[in-house]
């Protein structure tokens, strides 16, 4: 059995109806992870890549250390400026008790895209990875909260989880409240070693620390998905009705604003079926679009916007779209969901947008 396939496993049975979204779970001694990121990938992963601040970023005692500590400014020839690891700098930071986070390493190491795919499989949702590496004891971020449910896997070395439960129930990213800082101790204390894997619900505070020299550590975050991403992918959903697309009866009688929530009402109620939460994750991660011609450009005009030259025809569409079509362009076909994500767009504005280019005939919409 791989690790992944061993992964899936521990993550099957009564977790998902049983922990999922409410408690904290352990896994002793899943796999050997050393299959999945070493040292010496991490290594090379930073060594090939321009990993500029912030996808690698330093952090030590709660704090953010400013980039310019560990890297320094560098303007290319068409007047770009990024960000260029100074290894003498990396290292004395990381000696004086830094970690180093990278974001996103499943784009980077193929091992952890495929560690990535086989949680997606799992959670029905996309999953970024991010590797936390540490050299001392000392605690990177303090004890804090995420805004979304992480799988955590321990590659290498020890790490202590101090868990102190929620302090508001399911936050997100964009709130209307900021959850209080725990005032008690912690609820658990517990340390993964390497091969072992932890779940952890978003809100629920924590501190984490190295216990025994080097840690090695992946973060799996797992796409929230709430019932306001359902609710708007509805709204997109209901504008082919003619009583949504209408005018609100702002200048009507109170009966006549009544009789048309009344209606409003019932088409909400109709499109919220027992079967609508299989629908949306249908639209959302089965459905794949890619582009079907070959010589299709991708431009920008002086007005911000994006411009799309395919099949003898051209489009102009808001800068956000630049990030749904482009990754189409080499012919990939891709999730709806994830085109999405990519853009800020919601899951319906991206569906029409494809619906618009299917018309056309220069793209296509299909199941994986």
């Amino acid at each position: 059995m791989t690790t992944f396939s061993k992964v899936v496993e521990r993550l099957g049975g009564g977790f998902p109806t049983g922990a999922f979204g409410r408690t904290y779970r352990i896994w002793r001694g899943v796999a050997d992870f050393s299959s999945v990121l070493t040292w010496d990938d991490l290594n090379t992963v930073i060594g090939r890549g321009r990993l500029e601040p912030p996808r690698l970023r330093l952090h030590r005692d709660g704090e953010l250390i400013p980039w310019q500590r560990y890297a320094t400014a560098v303007t290319t020839r068409r007047n770009v400026v990024w960000q260029r690891i100074q290894p003498s700098g990396l290292h004395n930071q990381l000696h004086d008790g830094a970690s180093l986070v990278l974001d996103a390493v499943d784009e980077l190491h193929q091992p952890a895209e495929r560690l990535a795919q086989a949680l997606e499989g799992v959670f029905r949702g996309r999953v970024q990875i991010n590797v936390y590496a540490s050299w001392t004891a000392t605690e990177g971020f303090g004890t804090h909260w995420d805004d979304h449910d992480v799988i955590v896997v321990q590659l290498e070395g020890a790490k202590r989880w101090r868990l102190y439960g929620p302090t508001r129930l399911n936050p997100l990213h964009r709130d209307t409240e900021v959850p209080e800082p725990p005032a008690d101790e912690p609820i658990e204390e517990i340390v993964l070693r390497a091969g072992d894997m932890l779940y952890l619900p978003r809100g629920w505070w924590h501190a984490v620390a190295a216990t025994e020299g080097r840690s090695l550590h992946l973060t799996c975050g797992l796409q929230t998905t709430t019932g306001a991403d359902l609710l708007g992918w509805l709204s997109d959903r209901l504008r082919t009705s003619e009583t949504v697309r209408a005018h609100l009866p702002v200048f009507a009688s109170p009966q006549e604003q009544a009789a048309y929530l009344e209606l409003l009402r019932k088409e909400v109620a109709d499109a919220l079926h027992d079967g609508a939460i299989g629908d949306f994750l249908t639209t959302r991660d089965v459905l794949h679009a890619r582009l079907t011609t070959a010589r299709a450009q991708l431009t920008d005009n002086d007005q911000g916007q994006v411009v799309l030259v395919a099949g003898g025809e051209e489009w102009t569409f808001a800068s956000p779209v630049r990030a749904v079509l482009s990754p189409l362009l080499d012919g990939s076909s891709l999730p709806l969901g994830r085109l999405a994500e990519a853009s800020g767009l919601t899951v319906g504005q991206v569906a029409s947008l494809v619906t618009e280019l299917v018309h056309a005939n220069v793209a296509a919409v299909s199941e994986p």
